[in-house]
């Protein structure tokens, strides 16, 4: 693999990246350090090289895109088991790959328990999943899971690598991408791929108010991080032909720097693209005891509360509660909107909602063009009655 670069004034040919190299892809050579294909761009010879005379690097257009092919999807695991993220993103790359007769297929790193976890892959209609499993990757640390994913691409050649827009995966993408001198698109809300395999990357920007269409012309693989809850889960296969390919783990792979001295686990408490029942505030409502009034409504909804872009920059909220392309995605079983305009950063991210009750006394607010039922009054007399009408009802 031609991504490495040796910088002939720097090197000393002490020889030590040869005798690191865990895969031996690396020999002397009459002009210095010789590379063979079989380097899968783990990095430990940039590492070990004590004159830091080692890099990676891929120039424009020093590629030919045919050798990339394929989608690769890193399967993210929480908990022990699969993060949903993963099901979302194997069905949008299905999608595309019907479009240019790629395959599917997925990357799983991770301990014990792993491999269990990657059949349940199959189902969804992948080609290949690949199976990093390893005691020493018990527990995200970026470096090591950064090795191992970097081994896989480096021997599948892939076209396009999806990662979830989770917090590891926002760790471990660019790590990846700078690994292999090569483009990444973070927060990606909307993927499709052209004739030439050029992904198309959408995703917010300034500030969510113009959405950017994002293209890695010039170099493979293309990256991208997607946001949770933006996509369709992946439907299940009726005859799954797919197969579990166990990775060899080296010990040299599997080393980390980041040493884990005690853990513990926190509660795990619903995040917004999670909740079923969202009530959403927007600038009708003005003051902190109205908000308070909104909230009341959630809680006895069983839901959380969240809030437009405006509340949040007014200090009522926060980001992570915050509905829009500068905030969260979400696609709840039932959304009410007090005093939200519907501006399109705010609508375009949550048109998924399986019911929309919007409350606004304008009635040529935006909002009720997407919602479901519309309640054209002042939200200081609705939403104290449906409070009280869902406390009832528990009661009863």
């Amino acid at each position: 693999m031609d991504l490495l670069r040796f910088d002939s004034q720097k090197c000393s040919l002490c020889g030590k990246c040869i005798e690191k190299c865990p895969f031996n892809s690396l020999s002397m050579g009459d002009q210095g350090i010789i590379v063979s294909d079989s380097c899968r761009a783990c990095g430990l010879c940039v590492r070990v090289c004590p004159e830091k005379a080692i890099r990676f690097e891929q120039k424009a257009d020093a590629f030919d895109k045919d050798s990339w092919k394929d989608f690769l999807i890193f399967v993210e695991q929480e908990r022990g088991d699969i993060h949903p993220v993963a099901y979302e993103l194997i069905g949008e790359a299905r999608k595309m790959a019907s479009k240019v007769n790629y395959k599917v297929n997925c990357v799983i790193v991770g301990g014990k328990g792993t491999a269990q976890n990657a059949d349940k892959l199959l189902t969804y209609g992948v080609d290949k999943v690949y199976v990093y499993e390893h005691e020493n990757f018990e527990g995200f640390r970026a470096d090591c899971y950064a090795d191992a994913v970097a081994d896989c691409i480096a021997a599948v050649r892939p076209s396009s690598v999806l990662i979830g827009a989770t917090a590891l995966g926002r760790s471990l993408a660019p790590r990846l991408s700078t690994r292999f001198h090569t483009g990444l698109t973070a927060d990606c809300t909307t993927l499709d791929i052209k004739s030439n395999t050029d992904m198309v990357q959408i995703r917010p920007a300034f500030g969510g108010n113009i959405m950017a269409q994002i293209l890695i012309a010039h170099s493979r693989p293309q990256f991208a991080t997607v946001r949770y809850r933006v996509m369709d889960k992946a439907a299940k296969v009726a005859d799954p032909m797919g197969e579990v390919i166990n990775c060899p783990v080296s010990d040299a792979m599997a080393y980390s720097r980041i040493k884990i001295l005690s853990s513990q686990a926190i509660k795990k408490q619903k995040s917004l693209e999670e909740e079923d029942i969202l009530v959403a505030v927007g600038r009708g409502v003005r003051t902190e005891k109205d908000v308070e009034m909104c909230r009341e409504l959630a809680q006895a909804l069983g839901g959380q509360l969240a809030f437009t872009r405006p509340m949040v920059e007014n200090g009522f909220g926060d980001v992570a509660h915050q509905i829009g392309l500068s905030g969260r995605t979400v696609r709840p079983k039932l959304l009410i909107t007090c005093g939200v305009s519907g501006a399109i950063q705010f609508t375009s991210c949550m048109t998924g909602s399986e019911c929309v009750v919007a409350i606004n006394n304008d009635p040529e607010a935006q909002i009720f063009n997407v919602a479901h039922y519309c309640i054209v009054d002042d939200l200081y007399q609705v939403v104290p009655r449906l409070t009280e009408l869902v406390r009832n009802r528990k009661e009863d």
